[in-house]
């Protein structure tokens, strides 16, 4: 692919194409698993934000905007297989801004599907100090238990982490919703039930970013709870490939 897009499992003959936006610090490596569950009816691209990895030398984004402009050259536009996003946290920000842009452009994806993200419309309150030192995002990490709580204590670890995270959170920080006509395709919302960010009132928010149907699920776990539900996350995939609604859990 490109230098934004990773494709770790080519699935050409699969239904539909995914593409999946990683959380903030995050890079595409952590989709490995979830290209692998969806490879049987979904084509996984995953994005690659600068700053981290094979792109560790370039700048980091100072604008999710930015991040957008960006990507949107890279997604096929063939039309051959249908085009669902995906993203966690901040993906799920990304990737509903990228559908944004997509439907202005007369291209729609055929669904959306968000995890781990209140809807966009609602206020996010300042959680620390910008730009936050490092004691801020630290127990960030902690709290939201995506890093094992040992690696935060080595240095070697913390200096390649740190960083993006940063940048990433200048990044919502910055951000300012923006009203626009809402969705017409599918909106799936996931979300932990024991998210310490996030609540289940949030996650239905997104309701309102669609004239189409909307699913919300509610999983065990909290902010990072997609890898115990990589199984029910690809049968969430396939549902919105076969045109089928899956089964919603509140």
């Amino acid at each position: 692919m490109d230098n934004w897009i990773r494709c770790f499992r080519p699935a050409p003959d699969a239904g539909a194409q995914l593409v999946c936006f990683p959380h903030a610090g995050g890079s595409a490596s952590g989709y490995h698993s979830l290209t692998t569950e969806v490879a049987g009816t979904a084509e996984a691209l995953v994005v690659q934000y600068p700053g981290r990895h094979d792109r560790i030398a370039e700048p980091f984004a100072e604008r999710l905007g930015d991040v957008v402009d960006a990507v949107l050259p890279s997604i096929p536009e063939n039309g051959r297989r249908p085009l669902i996003l995906f993203g966690h946290s901040m993906g799920a920000l990304l990737a509903y801004e990228t559908a944004r842009r997509l439907a202005a452009e007369g291209r729609e994806p055929a669904a959306l599907i968000v995890s781990g993200s209140e809807g966009p419309s609602l206020p996010r309150p300042e959680r620390f100090p910008q730009p936050p030192g490092d004691e801020d995002l630290i127990g960030e990490m902690r709290l939201l238990s995506g890093t094992d709580d040992q690696l935060l204590t080595h240095p070697e670890i913390l200096q390649l982490a740190l960083p993006p995270l940063r940048a990433d959170y200048a990044m919502l920080g910055a951000r300012v919703h923006v009203p626009g006509p809402p969705l017409r395709c599918p909106v799936v919302a996931l979300t932990g039930d024991n998210d310490p960010r996030v609540s289940i009132e949030g996650v239905q928010a997104w309701e309102r970013e669609t004239e189409g149907p909307f699913e919300r699920h509610v999983l065990t776990g909290g902010h990072f709870f997609l890898g115990d539900h990589l199984t029910y996350v690809a049968d969430l995939v396939a549902a919105q490939v076969s045109g089928r609604s899956a089964r919603t859990v509140v």
